[in-house]
């Protein structure tokens, strides 16, 4: 029978942590911090979405939003409540 092959154990060496890259999500503009990323509506405040090929995505609670459903969304109630308006102000102008 052949010699097992011993494993070397001992100490590791040191890997350095990657940093928070947290800086990258606000912005300074004269004397206020603006938030530049949105943050999870499940999980709150602190936890910031992913932008990452048209969604956002909190990699905490897994909540995803597609980016272009909400445009579509948006611009259909926009061309909706722009239709109601004039037929509201017909109403008034006859009274």
């Amino acid at each position: 029978m052949g010699k097992k092959k011993t494993i070397k154990k001992g100490k590791k060496p040191h890997k350095n942590k990657p940093t928070s890259k947290k800086y990258t999500k606000y912005k300074i503009e004269g004397d206020k911090i603006t938030r530049t990323s949105r943050f999870c509506p499940r999980c709150g405040p602190g936890v910031f979405l992913m932008n990452s090929q048209g969604r956002f995505y909190c990699g905490k609670c897994q909540y995803t939003e597609f980016e272009g459903k909400k445009q579509e969304e948006k611009s259909a109630s926009e061309e909706g409540s722009e239709l109601k308006k004039p037929v509201e102000e017909k109403k008034e102008e006859k009274k």
